[in-house]
């Protein structure tokens, strides 16, 4: 006895279905919808690891990576002209590096960047634009960023940038003409950086960041010397050094209404989070961290922090805060240049003080 017309249908429709479902399971491309994907974009730049042209920071796009994956999001990466890119030195042993180095798919990402000419705005939440100093020379100049970039605005995207990469931002004009970032708030590399950390690039530079994107309008905020710093504008969100990067990336994802999951910071950050709490009068909590668990965290950055502070300070609050982190980091960290540099700056407020009227 044949089975009625409907229930034959039926168990064709289900037999398709469950084809259909099979194959989504093991497609990326139906298993991943367009709109949970987000777009990191590199300098393409770079050369024998910056030594003949300058790269991207591996550093912010190692942690805003390893971020967004961790939070279920699917990441492309785009250059100007696709292909491999070269990422400036960095250090491999980094927690952060050496994770993004067990990562095949990242690798692959990296080796095979799409140009961002071929690509669409509304396939992306998100665009986010990592630093490095590469990003000064083509990222600007790159028509087809540019192209996304506005669009990305129209549609009412996220854009995020980070460190240098605001520099990407600096020739985008919306369809009235206008720049893009006219009125906005942002932060991003600024001239004091550029002045400790620039020296071998910037004189190449077309013009420096913290100028060129004020000329456009934009109205600038920044911390003090290589401290953590992002600055949210509605769906505009960027951040001033490489330092900013994961505090930069989870605003994104709260701007796309996702909570970060909970992590264990990694070494740098737990680093700066502690130099900005000692800043800020927690002394003794920060002591006993340290007495716990010095290794815990990177007390050469702490220092090298202090000793760069000291030398581009440019008021006495500065100097003593500066001095106050040489000292942090002192009796965890022994090294010559360290103990100069704390000398000399107890010798230039000792002259201050004395001389004050």
């Amino acid at each position: 006895m044949k089975a009625p017309r409907f229930l034959r249908r039926l168990s064709t429709a289900l037999t398709a279905l469950t084809a259909l479902l099979a194959a989504a399971s093991w497609s990326p491309a139906l298993a991943t919808p367009a709109s949970s994907k987000i777009l990191i974009v590199i300098s393409g730049e770079g050369r024998d690891q910056g030594k003949t042209r300058p790269g991207f920071e591996m550093d912010e796009f190692a942690q805003a990576w390893l971020l967004l994956r961790a939070n279920g999001l699917n990441v492309e990466v785009a250059s100007p002209k696709g292909g491999a890119v070269e990422a400036d030195r960095y250090d491999p042993a980094d927690d952060y590096n050496s994770r993004l180095a067990a990562d095949p798919q990242a690798l692959a990402a990296l080796k095979h960047t799409r140009s961002t000419a071929e690509l669409k705005a509304s396939d992306y939440r998100a665009v986010m634009v990592m630093g490095g100093k590469g990003a000064m020379f083509d990222l600007p100049k790159d028509p087809g960023l540019q192209t996304l970039l506005r669009e990305m605005d129209a549609q009412g995207g996220v854009i995020a940038a980070v460190c240098h990469g605001p520099a990407a931002l600096a020739e985008v004009r919306r369809a009235d003409g206008q720049p893009l970032i006219a009125g906005r708030r942002l932060t991003g590399f600024s001239n004091e950086e550029e002045a400790a950390f620039g020296k071998k690039w910037a004189a190449q530079f077309p013009w420096l960041l913290e100028d060129k994107l004020k000329a456009q309008g934009a109205r600038w905020d920044e911390a003090s010397l290589m401290m953590p710093k992002v600055v949210v504008d509605g769906r505009l969100i960027t951040g001033q050094n490489p330092f900013s990067t994961t505090a930069m990336t989870e605003a994104v994802l709260r701007a796309l209404g996702q909570e970060p999951k909970a992590r264990q910071p990694f070494r740098d950050e737990a680093t700066m989070s502690l130099a900005q709490r000692w800043l800020e009068g927690e002394q003794a909590a920060v002591q006993a961290q340290l007495a716990a668990d010095a290794k815990a965290y990177k007390m050469e950055l702490i220092a090298m922090l202090g000793v760069y502070q000291f030398k581009n300070a440019g008021d006495d609050a500065t100097r003593r805060q500066a001095l106050s982190l040489m000292r942090l980091a002192e009796p965890h960290f022994k090294h010559e240049r360290l103990g100069l540099s704390i000398q000399e700056a107890k010798q230039s407020l000792a002259t201050v003080i004395h001389h004050q009227p």
